[in-house]
């Protein structure tokens, strides 16, 4: 299967809203939104990482790579810091940096 940056035929649906779905367990979104609020010097912290790795002239970021980085830097007590939202954090990141869409390899989300 090839990979791309989003298409422009994808449907790109907004992680602004937790699902309200009554008694369903909480998806990966509400998880990822949740933990986005409670934990907001993350994203700037990924933000930081991106840029810097940017400004050394890279032309490609693995936001598993920066995980990583951002593990041995985070607080010993901070938890929940969970691999499946690298995505949602690489397309949270291009949603405020258009500019660094072709940093990031995107695929087609199967859930929501």
């Amino acid at each position: 299967m090839p990979l791309s940056h989003a298409p422009s035929d994808q449907l790109v649906l907004p992680i602004s809203r937790p699902s309200l779905r009554a008694g369903s367990r909480p998806t990966l979104t509400d998880r990822f939104l949740a933990f986005d609020a409670a934990h907001p010097y993350v994203y700037r912290a990924l933000e930081r990482l991106t840029a810097d790795r940017l400004a050394t002239g890279a032309t490609r970021v693995g936001l598993k790579a920066l995980f990583e980085d951002l593990r041995w830097q985070l607080p010993a007590g901070v938890r929940g810091l969970n691999n499946s939202f690298t995505a949602l954090y690489a397309r949270k990141l291009i949603d405020d940096h258009p500019h660094w869409a072709t940093a990031f390899e995107l695929r087609r989300r199967r859930t929501l």
